[in-house]
């Protein structure tokens, strides 16, 4: 069964930085695209940044320059380094990649930027 798992999610000040991580396990054969959403209290989910397999990325304008994406594929994992946080990226981050052409979705981990 595959699995997409997030981690480095926590609380940090204004102006800090965090690095979330995204995990595949699991029965894969191939990963292609891969991203982040985040979804704020009372907002809808908005899409933050992907990357695809052969490492080109995009970004939302809210977070460009800010927040940069990567990937290991050696270890199928997707990252979303996050500098100069703002109370305004506070929300749960969820990763999600093309495993196999199937969509999966991470669980979610909750950033919180506040003083």
């Amino acid at each position: 069964q595959v699995q997409l798992v997030e981690s480095g999610g926590g609380l940090v000040q204004p102006g800090g930085s965090l690095r979330l991580s995204c995990a595949a396990s699991g029965n894969i054969f191939s990963i292609g695209g891969t991203g982040w959403y985040r979804q704020a209290p009372g907002k809808e989910r908005d899409w933050v940044a992907d990357i695809t397999s052969g490492g080109k990325t995009n970004y939302a304008a809210a977070v460009k320059g800010r927040f940069i994406i990567s990937r290991d594929n050696a270890k199928n994992t997707t990252y979303l380094q996050m500098n100069s946080l703002e109370p305004e990226d506070t929300a749960v981050y969820y990763c999600y990649g093309a495993i196999d052409s199937i969509h999966y979705w991470g669980q979610g981990t909750q950033v919180t930027v506040s003083l």
